[in-house]
């Protein structure tokens, strides 16, 4: 099966073991033949790359079976909980290319339901106040082990909660004075089923309701009946969450009153080679200044991918590659950027830039005469047509692209040697010059006019071909050169030390004074470009008229090692 991804490109997806079930429920006719899948962020901070395979999932599910998708904040903690990551996950969610169309909801939309089924569980017997604090509840939760220990206020009567629980809700109570609990039992074998807290009292003013409420239901009461009440049926979730599913099918029966029922399904989160995925830690990188903000190039954030020049396409390939499991692994921060690099291969515009100057004088070259010459834009689409770069008497190449005295399997530019320039003349290296330093400034050369486009009309065999700009129509910009955050496979895994300790010191590099030839002048802000022979790159949304910044998507292949990252 394919989907359709916009500019006529698709991402194939592949069959796995939650498709599988969702056949099977829909060759039984549950749910009268729906799907209905939803994705339920906690606005608490930036959705990272993790976060995108689970939006990939949930949207392909619908998509794969004509079914639909809900986009839901999970916002029962206002204490973490802000607009501005509302805004950051929809806009993410949008640019991966995925639309919920009209079904848009939070936790808070059912804030007076989740109450409201509060009530019900006291009137039936199956929660009751609890004024016990937080570690003592804890410590008598017992362990997987050993059965926990009932709460003196377990046996309250129905009244006397309805009271109290009123009581919470006006404010009547201090914070961590008192919490609601359900009444499940305090032996099962899930600790979760130990008598879970279902609200618990904060007074702090939330996002979206303001001061309306001073308790707030946590995760696990909120999460199944908000999927019941908005009508999903398959409710996917990490698997960390495979222990609360007979909590989650409690509540459900607690609340069920038709056929209907929503069925959680668990996978295997998302772990990442040289990366942290954890809100929290990359939360303590964004405030403690170890990066420059969210959308940190350098950051696994679906907004830092976005402004390292990462495509929606590329993350949903990655996405559908790495695949649904239910055993947890590591998957390779290479393929992800293998991924990056073959949809950039066939949409970025290929330009020559120069990152480490060096200029080269061509003497025989008339001065103040500029030729343009045709370039391909994109070899691997025809369609995307030529442009023409100028060729002036002075130009820049890469200064590794020079060798005065080069060793034997050096093939670039030397004294005495003639290469190709990309596009343009074959050119002779004549004479090198150099300041009071010793360090090489300048190296003149001679063109040879018959090999205009590089071709060489006798015949005559060069080695090397090199891009160059010319030194007066091309552009100045600062180039940014991201590497991997952190120097080890798993930074969260070594627990001996803080994960800052390794962090990446050449994570990113600047460039102050490269030059780009002139056609990329106009370009907007996040447009792709193949810098040839040096990497992907796109234009940094910090760019101004007259000095524009690129940052380094990926290079044009992998270099980085494992003994690289064993040694750092």
């Amino acid at each position: 099966m394919t989907e359709n991804t916009g500019n006529n490109r698709e991402v194939t997806s592949k069959t796995n073991f939650i498709h599988q079930q969702v056949e099977k429920d829909l060759a039984e006719g549950k749910n009268n033949g729906r799907v209905l899948t939803r994705f339920p962020p906690e606005p608490n901070g930036y959705l990272h790359i993790g976060h995108a395979k689970s939006i990939c999932l949930n949207f392909g599910i619908a998509q794969k079976y004509g079914g639909l998708t809900n986009l839901r904040f999970d916002d029962t903690n206002p204490e973490k909980e802000e607009d501005e990551y509302v805004r950051s996950i929809m806009e993410d969610v949008r640019w991966l290319g995925f639309d919920w169309g009209d079904r848009l909801y939070y936790a808070s939309d059912f804030f007076q339901h989740l109450y409201d089924f509060a009530l019900k569980l006291i009137r039936e017997g199956k929660a009751y106040v609890d004024d016990q604090d937080a570690e003592t509840i804890s410590e008598q939760k017992g362990t997987p082990t050993r059965p926990g220990i009932e709460s003196p206020y377990r046996s309250r009567s129905v009244e006397e909660n309805l009271m109290l629980f009123e009581g919470m809700k006006n404010g009547d109570y201090d914070e961590g004075s008192r919490v609601l609990r359900a009444k499940i039992d305090m032996a099962s074998p899930n600790m979760h089923m130990r008598d879970p807290i279902l609200y618990r009292i904060m007074k702090t003013p939330h996002h979206r309701t303001g001061d309306k409420w001073v308790i707030y239901p946590l995760y696990d009461f909120a999460h199944g009946q908000c999927d019941y009440w908005e009508g999903i049926t398959h409710s996917v979730c990490t698997l960390e969450f495979e222990v609360h599913r007979p909590l989650y099918d409690w509540f459900v029966d607690q609340l069920q009153d038709s056929d209907y029922r929503p069925r959680q399904i668990e996978f295997a989160r998302l772990n990442l080679s040289y990366t942290i995925m954890s809100k929290r830690k990359l939360l303590e990188l964004v405030k403690d200044g170890y990066v420059k903000g969210w959308d940190d190039p350098r950051m696994p954030t679906i907004s830092g991918m976005r402004r390292r020049g990462y495509t929606p396409l590329s993350i949903r390939n990655f996405a559908d590659r790495i695949g649904v499991t239910k055993v947890e692994g590591m998957s390779d921060v290479s393929l992800l950027e293998h991924s990056v690099r073959e949809d950039l291969n066939k949409i970025a515009r290929r330009v020559m830039g120069v990152l480490d100057p060096l200029k080269v004088v061509i003497t025989n070259f008339p001065e103040g005469v500029t030729e343009d010459m045709e370039a391909i834009n994109n070899p691997e689409n025809p369609d995307d047509g030529t442009r023409m770069v100028p060729f002036t008497r002075e130009i820049y190449i890469e200064r590794d692209d020079f060798m005065e005295e080069p060793p034997s399997k050096f093939f670039r530019l030397a004294p005495g040697r003639e290469v190709r320039l990309r596009y343009a003349y074959f050119v002779k290296c004549t004479e090198v010059v150099k300041d009071d330093s010793g360090r090489i400034t300048e190296v003149h050369c001679t063109y040879d006019p018959a090999s205009r486009g590089g071709n060489s009309p006798d015949g005559r065999k060069v080695k090397s071909t090199l891009h160059w700009v010319s030194a007066t129509e091309s552009i100045k910009a600062e180039v940014r050169l991201y590497d991997r955050l952190f120097t080890v496979e798993d930074p969260a895994g070594q627990k001996e030390r803080d994960f800052k300790d390794f962090l990446n010191p050449e994570s990113l590099v600047v460039l102050p004074e490269c030059f780009i030839e002139p056609s990329v002048k106009e370009a907007e802000p996040l447009s792709h470009f193949q810098f040839e022979r040096l990497g992907y790159f796109c234009v940094d949304p910090d760019s101004v008229a007259g000095k524009p910044v690129f940052n380094r998507t990926v290079p044009l292949k992998d270099a980085w090692s494992k003994e690289k990252g064993k040694s750092s």
